[in-house]
């Protein structure tokens, strides 16, 4: 090889290398990414969704039919009014029940007032002023806690019940025949000159307090199925208030405490029988289940 051909290869060797080396760093000089040394800047998450306040969840819902309960609340109403604008011809004339008791008669003798006109007076304002207290707890309840529509069930039912246990209430009272206090103390002369004579032997038991004690018991058991958050509050200022009224009737002497008694065990009673036993929200089932012996039947549910 001649010494010019040998440097020629040498030069075309040496700039071959250089250009091979300088690849590298030209593919480096143009890529932004490699220039600079901090981290590639990470996504920002999406912005937090802002959640619904979850939806009321409305308790167990009550058995019922608008027809049913309306005709029975109906016919049982009609016969406690038109008992009352009938009193004259069905209210006995003369006592069936004439003395008292000697509980009564002590009972009497110690809360009786002086002035009977005001707590007689005091009572009938209370029974009006009481159901519609627990009427309007029974719908802000109903409003806060139920479904729509649950506030006129509410009221549909609580007036069944109301309506059952006061014609229940004014039957026993024609039949008993009871002498009321004031006329029993009254002289025989005396009795057919009261204000309302015919209303003289109707003691037995009291309606201020059947009323008031149903009311309070329809509502306040219908609250409580229903899981209401004001069920004690109902509970609570229903019965009070009827207990009240209670009082005032012996203290009228009106009624004698046992009238009282009956009257506040019957509405009671009736308040949370006729919720309970007919519009309780029960799911049953029965389910067959073999033994030993053949088949036997297994009741399960929600009571």
């Amino acid at each position: 090889m001649s010494p010019r051909r040998g440097v020629n290869a040498v030069a075309w060797a040496s700039l071959l290398t250089a250009a091979l080396a300088s690849a590298p760093l030209a593919a480096h000089a143009q890529d932004p990414v490699a220039q600079s040394q901090d981290p590639p800047a990470q996504p920002s998450p999406p912005p937090a969704r802002r959640q619904d306040p979850p939806a009321k969840s409305p308790g167990p819902e009550v058995r019922y039919s608008v027809w049913l309960d309306g005709a029975v609340t109906g016919v049982a109403m009609t016969w406690w009014l038109g008992s009352e604008l009938a009193r004259d011809q069905l209210a006995p004339a003369t006592c069936r029940w004439c003395d008292p008791s000697a509980f009564d008669t002590s009972v009497r003798n110690q809360l009786r007032w002086q002035h009977t006109g005001t707590p007689d007076i005091a009572s009938y304002v209370l029974a009006v002023v009481q159901p519609v207290m627990v009427f309007t707890l029974d719908v802000i309840a109903a409003d806060k806690d139920g479904g729509p529509g649950d506030a006129w069930v509410d009221v549909l039912l609580i007036s069944e019940a109301t309506a059952v246990a006061m014609a229940l209430n004014q039957t026993v009272k024609f039949f008993a025949g009871r002498e009321r206090p004031f006329v029993h103390a009254l002289p025989d002369a005396d009795k057919p000159f009261t204000a309302r004579p015919s209303d003289n032997n109707l003691s037995f038991y009291s309606g201020h307090t059947t009323l008031t004690f149903a009311v309070a018991a329809s509502a306040g058991t219908i609250a409580s199925m229903r899981r209401y958050r004001l069920a004690p509050w109902i509970w609570t200022a229903g019965i009070a208030m009827a207990a009240v009224t209670g009082y005032l009737r012996i203290a009228a002497d009106a009624h004698y405490a046992s009238d009282v008694v009956v009257g506040a065990v019957v509405g009671s009673l009736t308040g949370i029988a006729v919720p309970y036993f007919f519009h309780s929200p029960r799911q049953m089932s029965v389910t067959p289940v073999p033994t030993a012996g053949g088949l036997s039947l297994m009741v399960h549910g929600e009571f």
